[in-house]
Formats: C-alpha cells, sequence, structure tokens
C-alpha cells in the first residue's frame, strides 16, 4: 500500500473526506474523480457510502443486486452503462478505472451499516471483493475523520 505523505492544498487541508449519499451514477463517477485527485496529490481520502451510492459497492455476482450498473440513471438520464460507455469512448476515466486507481492509491473506502439495511438489502450481502471495504456508521466515520480536513456530501 502507498505511503501518503501530508501535503497542504487550498485552505490548509491535508485530507479529504466524501460523504456519498446520492445513487446517481454521474454524482458517484464525480466523486471518483475528487477522490482520485486529492489522492494522486498527496491528500489523505476517505470516501464513506451511503444511501442509494452503496450499490457502488455491492457484488455484482449477487442475486437481483447489479452493483454500480444499478445506480440511479446519469444526469442526461442514460443508464450507468450507458454514460460509462460515453465516457470510456471520448478518453475520460470510466468507473471502473477510478475505482482501481482510488483503491491502488490508498483512498479508505467505508460502507454505512445503516444504510445498507436502509437499501434493504440481504443481511451479509456481499461487497466488491476488490476493493478493501470497511463497515461502519457515521460516528466511526466522523471519529476517523482528520480534524481540518475538507469534507463534502455528495
Amino acid at each position: 500500500m502507498p505511503v501518503m505523505m501530508p501535503a497542504t492544498g487550498a485552505g490548509g487541508t491535508t485530507a479529504l473526506s466524501i460523504v456519498l449519499f446520492a445513487g446517481g451514477f454521474d454524482r458517484v463517477h464525480y466523486a471518483l474523480v475528487m477522490a482520485s485527485a486529492a489522492a494522486a496529490t498527496n491528500r489523505r481520502v476517505t470516501l464513506f457510502f451511503t444511501g442509494r451510492a452503496l450499490r457502488a459497492l455491492v457484488h455484482e455476482t449477487e442475486p437481483g443486486v447489479l452493483g454500480w450498473h444499478d445506480l440511479d440513471p446519469a444526469d442526461d438520464g442514460s443508464t450507468p452503462v450507458a454514460r460509462d460507455r460515453y465516457f470510456a469512448t471520448h478518453g475520460l476515466a470510466t468507473f471502473e478505472e477510478l475505482l482501481e486507481a482510488c483503491v491502488a492509491m490508498g483512498v479508505t473506502v467505508m460502507a454505512c451499516e445503516m444504510g445498507l439495511r436502509a437499501l434493504g438489502l440481504p443481511p451479509g450481502v456481499s461487497l466488491r471483493p476488490d476493493v478493501p471495504v470497511a463497515t461502519g456508521g457515521v460516528v466511526t466515520f466522523l471519529n476517523e475523520a482528520p480534524g481540518g480536513g475538507a469534507m463534502l456530501f455528495v
């Protein structure tokens, strides 16, 4: 795992915590853009998935659960798969490329336990095996968020 050296960005922040609540594909995709860019500039990054955004972390082989393909439509009304294909054909990072970059750069990924229950997912639903995911609640997320870091709610 890469060692993250503290870097001070605009406003003196050395960390970025992003709460992904909305399940729209474009919102989740752009949160991954922000997280990967922050990690690439040596900031400590945490992604806290809750609400419908949790669909992005669900293992796609679960019966009836489609993972990020089941996120809400993109802002232009297209399906997540169609929007991702558009990104790929226009030289933009795809969902999988961004998620892989976040993992490779040591971004902390958390899944909200309450959010998993609120979505009505089956108990013990499998999350993506290729993404190290810590489960916890809002208190855990807030306790682990670095003081003085920036926090975004998407």
